[in-house]
């Protein structure tokens, strides 16, 4: 999340918005993917949460960039690959989050006043620990067990009934009496302290993997293809909700859990009923004391409704229902000593430092390393120079408190100044590169004046550190668009050996055999990890060297025809920082030529001032122009870039604009959904036909080009006069 840009929605242009939705969609969906399918979370509970609300800013800011992946009022992750799928007769939710008290006193509020005209009405609450594993659906027809399933998405889940048969606390056949004739009992997976520890050991023992936490390794036990493993976790479920159901089970939350008990459920004792946020704040404070001696991981307490027919009326908000609420606890804290600061170059190039620690526990996981962000998190500073930690700045040799926010990513909250040692020095952050020993810079926000809290290497295409990502870049969608060559294949022909920078790329068929061998051998991997995860012993395996691979030839041929690609596209594509689509056509337009891009780039990074040197371009200041400076004046650069030339010629950028053209000159905006075309092409084409593409409506608008969804900008051009069209409309004026 610290990559993304911190500029408040308010001030965001449309192209800023649309780059950011696609950087929140993509951390999200990758967040959740983690998550939920691979049980290996990446980002905290808070840092999701924060994506999620500024990712449901700026669409309610720019209605209509909202587009079909919009990850708003999506729960979960898709269902991973490997199992039936199941769709849920009822969806599986997630539940909005408190963090203080002052958030369950205004969930509270919320439900008062939603009833308010209810007189007399006695409005109730449950409140039960909110169990940390994985959830589960369970369907009963005439009191047996048919169907398990995952939660999922919340609309389809994975098949995994024979594993959750071998979980003790789920009955084959309902007990007790008055279950409906069908029924989901809805519940969470999970597993005990001393089981995970016991698993631990008896990996250890046989050398296998070492396991992180309960609630990953919980998962991960009930997604195995052999349920006998399942079997030897000895997980445990608690029963605390249901969907479908032919009838319903009680008119209460508090007296259906109880019959789930009566049936043959294991449920929360823990659960009680309040009528106060008092009450449910004193009931929380209580599980919090407890928690530590339970014996299972708790990350909060659910309260909810308890009224059935109230929680229907109250209804639901996009993916979340309005009668429920996660009250989460804060984070778990350990002290411990910072051994050692190493700097790690991410894929931006941002040199990230990296405490060493030594090893402490916090919430059942081990602490090793812990991230420090950047120079200014180390001197006790924020991003907008305000004092964190009290203005502690961290030293090595320091003693400081960790905990593990949302349970999950360590961070250091105090540093214990009584105990610093005496020789320890305030840290230095390098201005070289590690990796490459390129500069590392920290940029000037050309509007506040201020440096970048963030030092990045400027050796974009030399920098092994960046490459892979660079790679995948350059060959993506709005770059090359080299089809068939995706992240997946960079990072195989990287590590092999195959592609060290942009120009290998275009001379892979040369290596033929040795491709065609990177990939065989990397299906022969996968085929051995799904043979060791089942047990289940493959026949008639082929040889590396008798196995091929029929896409090759597809491959190499998408390849060769990007061997001439547009100047837009092939500026884009070299991942210069700051310049995106827009900022790369305005360059190719500008320039015209890749020869007069890289002759003026040598010029200006030898200038002494390169602002006034760069010739005046709409859409580009200071920052882009120092950027290019950075990018044209690292001589490590050059090599790579040469030889890339060597292999693609840009074509020259050309405006064709004819006589009749009705919009040449014009300043057009597109807002709204497009259906014809994205918004990408849009501008291409307009920009083409001599026209100039705005991204807000203003006086100096001439049309406005708007879709279905046109918000705020379909107003203001209405206001000023200024001319409106339909995109079928802009067809017909352009002459397509």
């Amino acid at each position: 999340m610290s990559d993304l840009p911190l500029k408040d929605v308010t001030e965001l242009t449309e192209d800023e918005a649309r780059l950011e939705l696609e950087r929140l969609a993509s951390a999200i969906a990758a967040a959740d993917i983690a998550y939920h399918q691979n049980d290996a979370p990446e980002i905290t509970d808070a840092d999701y949460d924060a994506l999620t609300r500024r990712n449901a800013a700026i669409e309610e800011a720019f209605p209509e960039l909202v587009g079909k992946d919009s990850p708003t009022g999506k729960v979960g992750a898709a269902p991973a690959e490997g199992f039936a799928k199941v769709r849920h007769g009822v969806p599986m939710l997630s539940l909005a989050k408190a963090y203080t008290d002052q958030d369950v006193v205004d969930f509270i509020e919320r439900g008062q006043r939603f009833f308010q005209r209810d007189e007399g009405l006695d409005l109730a609450f449950t409140a039960e620990p909110k169990i940390d594993g994985l959830s589960a659906s369970l369907r009963y027809v005439n009191g047996v067990f048919v169907q398990g399933a995952t939660r999922g998405d919340g609309s389809v889940g994975e098949d995994i009934t024979a594993n959750l048969r071998t979980i003790k606390d789920i009955p084959e056949k309902l007990g007790g009496s008055g279950w409906p004739g069908e029924i989901e009992i809805r519940g969470e997976v999970y597993m005990t302290y001393a089981e995970f520890q016991a698993l631990k050991e008896r990996s250890a023992a046989a050398g296998g993997q070492d396991y992180v936490n309960p609630r990953n390794t919980a998962a991960g036990s009930l997604r195995q293809k052999d349920p006998s493993i399942t079997a030897s976790r000895n997980l445990r479920f608690f029963a605390y909700a249901w969907g479908l159901a032919s009838e319903e089970p009680a008119q209460s939350q508090y007296e259906a859990v109880q019959k789930f008990a009566e049936w043959g459920f294991a449920v929360s004792p823990l659960m009680v009923r309040a009528r106060s946020a008092d009450e449910l704040i004193a009931h929380y404070r209580a599980i919090e004391a407890q928690r530590s001696s339970l014996g299972y991981d708790i990350d909060g307490v659910v309260y909810k409704v308890d009224q059935i027919e109230l929680q229907k009326r109250w209804g639901y908000v996009t993916g979340e229902p309005r009668w429920a609420i996660a009250h989460k606890f804060p984070a778990e804290r350990a002290t411990t000593t910072v051994r050692g600061i190493d700097i790690q170059v991410g894929r931006t190039g941002t040199l990230a430092p990296v405490a060493r620690l030594d090893p402490v526990s916090v919430g059942g996981v081990t602490v090793v390393n812990v991230t420090l962000h950047n120079e200014d998190y180390i001197a006790g500073k924020d991003s907008t120079g305000l004092p964190i930690r009290e203005g502690k700045d961290i030293r090595i040799g320091d003693s400081v408190v960790i905990q593990r926010a949302g349970d999950v990513i360590p961070q250091i909250v105090d540093v214990l100044l009584d105990k610093r040692p005496a020789d320890a020095a305030p840290y230095q952050m390098p201005h070289t590169c590690p990796v490459c020993g390129s500069p590392a810079t920290r940029e000037i926000n050309e509007k506040t004046g201020k440096e970048d809290s963030r030092r990045r290497c400027t050796g974009e295409l030399f920098c092994a550190a960046q490459a892979v990502e660079n790679l995948k870049h350059f060959v993506s969608r709005g770059a090359l668009d080299i089809e068939g060559l995706g992240a997946e294949n960079i990072e195989l022909f990287h590590s092999k050996g195959l592609v060290r920078n942009a120009a290998d790329i275009f001379t892979l068929k040369d290596r033929r055999l040795d491709v065609q061998n990177a990939l065989a051998e990397r299906r022969e991997e996968q085929a051995r990890a799904r043979e060791a995860a089942t047990g289940k012993t493959r026949k008639n395996v082929r040889s590396v060297d008798e196995r091929n691979y029929e896409g090759l030839d597809k491959l190499f041929a998408a390849i060769d025809a990007r061997r001439e690609p547009e100047l837009d596209r092939f500026i884009f594509a070299l991942g210069i920082r700051h310049i995106g689509e827009t900022t790369a056509s305005a360059l190719a337009r500008t320039f015209g030529t890749v020869e007069d891009l890289l002759r003026t780039g040598k010029e200006i990074a030898a200038a002494d001032d390169p602002v006034a040197a760069f010739p005046s371009t709409d859409g580009i200041g200071s920052t882009v122009i120092e950027a290019l400076v950075d990018f044209f004046g690292n001589e490590r650069n050059d090599d790579v870039l040469d030889a890339l030339l060597m292999q693609v010629r840009p074509k020259p950028y050309v405006i064709t604009i004819s006589a009749d053209s009705q919009v040449a000159g014009k300043t057009v905006v597109f807002t709204g959904t497009l259906e014809k075309m994205s918004r990408s092409e849009a501008k291409a084409m307009a920009e083409r036909l001599g026209a100039k593409v705005a991204g807000s409506v203003s006086a100096k608008t001439d049309i406005l080009v708007a879709g279905p969804g046109a918000g705020s900008k379909l107003k203001t051009a209405q206001e000023l006069g200024i001319e409106v069209i339909t995109e079928d409309e802009w067809f017909e004026r352009v002459g397509r």
